[in-house]
């Protein structure tokens, strides 16, 4: 999965290409006179009035967003109607700094409109907007509306209607039943001041001052604090991302676990991301929960650990290498092969046909020793620059250290960046035609993709194959509040494609030599529930060996406060022996505000 930053940047810039045309078309009269602002809204997520110009609409300020490119405040009426599906509360977009302040009561003279962050190619729900607003202050200092309450007791269950067939499967038609879905209740409190009390930290404080909470705190939870993503089916309900109004200077630095002691409140916004956002103009005070990042145990001398770990876009230039070998070696107690993903070329992000990266592992290598550890050899294949995806220029690939003072690399050569290695049986046992090698290159589903690279290893005198996987990303896929329910994944196309090419030679090394020991891992930007697992573990190929683990510790990334798994190590039947192997997701960076990597290294130890 592309880093959060990168993902955020990209997702800006079509923003701001589609920002022109994101607003949901209607016919409609042109003008509308006497409305309050439960009529603006409606029942459903559009407005009856998209289109039109109302005049007069009146409300208190309840909040004023001075910053960024959506500039404006929120008005709510204080006296509400009897309809729980009505929203109280509306954003009026000013695109200029607001000349009014919170108190204020105003009348508003404007067009409504329905804004769709990050354009309507995004999926996302729209926001019920006033936009080129008249406005009047009647009065000020005025008392703002009582914050509705978000808690355990009010958020339902079940997550989001099934969309309407006949829209595509859009909700945005559909009656707001608030009382029985979670997205219908946020939507029924759109631009209304809301309220969370003491609540917990399930995702850590970001570089974009925002960060995410549970008000159900028994909903799925980690033995950390977070929340578990276990299943498509079952959402969790309870989360919300919170911003602020206020300096972001003042924001809180908070961990997974930590608690916004006392109300959290303000205005209740729908970004593009993460969908319905708390703006605090309030915020509970930071009670640290005393988190610490894990460290493993230490292999055994006849237990072989194996590692996967994303080390986000590492080049030479980097800061990091200091903490990313003090994370190998004292978290992860300098595991005897390290599959490492995301390494980027000599020059990272320069775009200059650079694609060794020999300078990238050996500083690595140095790092490692420096820090108390091994000196690790490298294998790999460079790329063909600018066909495996990531950062445009920095040509990541996946690479393998080992420590050749526990066990050795079966060098054959033969393996390029575009030929494809293939299993052969030579006296009863399977082999890799070429080591490393990487498993058919040319293959659609590897296109502008990494490409899994495959080693054979020998571990006293056994031999083990691996199989390194970076998958592609989930870019493109709409977010978990999106308009349509559920969701497309359109991304997992590709990743299933991954998951069948692998399957296929895991099955050629068991054809061969059917007790062959195989173990395939990386960041497969998929969880161990998803399709792309199932189709991996296709014949009793492979196994997820995160699934050993209870649920509430299977979590390798932390993405809108959810714990959820991307990074997987699978077993071929031959490892899977009862206490034959142990499992391990290192929690020491997703949880985190400071990270050197968005992703927890997973390790795996076997007796082969």
């Amino acid at each position: 999965m592309p880093s959060k930053s990168s993902a955020r940047l990209a997702a800006l810039t079509v923003a701001a290409v589609c920002s022109a045309v994101s607003g949901v078309v209607l016919t409609a009269p042109a003008h509308a006179d006497g409305v309050r602002v439960h009529d603006v809204q409606g029942t459903t997520r559009i407005s009856p009035y998209a289109g039109q110009q109302v005049t007069d609409v009146a409300g208190i300020v309840t909040g004023v967003r001075d910053h960024g490119s959506s500039k404006g405040f929120w008005l709510q009426d204080p006296e509400p109607d009897a309809d729980p599906a009505t929203s109280e509360g509306v954003f009026v977009f000013t695109s200029s700094a607001p000349k009014v302040s919170a108190g204020d009561a105003v009348t508003v003279t404007g067009t409504v409109s329905e804004y769709v962050p990050g354009g309507t190619s995004s999926g996302n729900q729209s926001v019920t907007e006033i936009t080129r607003p008249q406005v009047t202050v009647v009065s000020s200092g005025n008392a703002l509306p009582a914050p509705a309450r978000i808690d355990a007791r009010s958020v339902p269950d079940a997550y989001a209607p099934a969309g309407d067939a006949a829209a595509n499967n859009s909700v945005n038609g559909l009656t707001l039943r608030p009382k029985k879905y979670a997205l219908d209740l946020y939507e029924s409190l759109e631009g209304m001041n809301v309220r969370v009390a003491d609540a917990r930290v399930v995702t850590a404080t970001d570089p974009y001052t925002e960060l995410w909470v549970t008000v159900k705190p028994h909903e799925n939870p980690t033995r950390r604090g977070g929340t578990v993503y276990g299943s498509y089916a079952s959402q969790n309900t309870g989360r919300l991302q919170i911003q602020t109004l206020g300096p972001t200077a003042d924001f809180p630095s908070a961990t997974v676990g930590d608690t916004l002691a006392g109300a959290t409140t303000g205005p209740l916004d729908y970004t593009q991301f993460g969908g319905y956002t708390l703006v605090a103009s309030e915020l509970g005070t930071l009670r640290a929960g005393g988190l610490e990042r894990e460290s493993t145990h230490r292999q055994s001398s006849r237990e072989l650990a194996v590692a996967t770990y994303n080390v986000e876009n590492l080049d030479p230039s980097d800061g990091t290498f200091a903490d990313h070998a003090d994370a190998i070696v004292h978290h992860l107690k300098s595991p005897d092969i390290v599959s490492l993903e995301e390494i980027q070329d000599n020059n990272g992000a320069t775009d200059d046909g650079t694609v060794a990266a020999d300078r990238t592992l050996g500083k690595l290598i140095d790092a490692v020793v420096a820090a108390g550890g091994p000196r690790y050899e490298w294998r790999g294949i460079d790329p063909i620059d600018g066909q495996d995806g990531g950062e445009p220029g920095g040509n990541i690939r996946q690479a393998f250290l080992f420590n050749p003072a526990r066990l050795s690399f079966t060098d054959r050569p033969g393996g390029t960046s575009t030929t494809a290695v293939g299993v052969e049986k030579v006296k009863g046992a399977a082999r890799l035609t070429a080591s490393p090698g990487r498993i058919d290159p040319a293959d659609a589903a590897w296109r502008n993709s990494r490409k899994p690279l495959a080693g054979e290893f020998v571990f006293r005198g056994k031999t083990v194959f691996v199989i390194a996987n970076h998958f592609a990303s989930k870019g493109g896929d709409q977010g978990l509040t999106a308009q349509y329910q559920p969701p497309v994944r359109s991304s997992e196309t590709q990743r299933h494609a991954q998951a069948t090419e692998v399957n296929a030679f895991v099955k050629d090394i068991l054809e061969a030599q059917r007790n062959a020991r195989v173990i395939a891992l990386g960041d497969l930007n998929d969880f161990e529930f998803s399709g792309t697992a199932r189709l991996l573990e296709d014949g009793g190929a492979l196994w997820s060996a995160i699934k050993s683990l209870p649920k509430s510790e299977r979590y390798t990334y932390d993405y809108q406060g959810n714990s959820q798994v991307l990074d997987q190590i699978l077993i071929s039947p031959s490892l899977r022996r009862p206490g034959a192997y142990a499992y391990d997701s290192v929690h020491l960076n997703a949880e985190f505000p400071t990270q050197i990597s968005d992703h927890d290294p997973q390790v795996l130890r076997i007796r082969p």
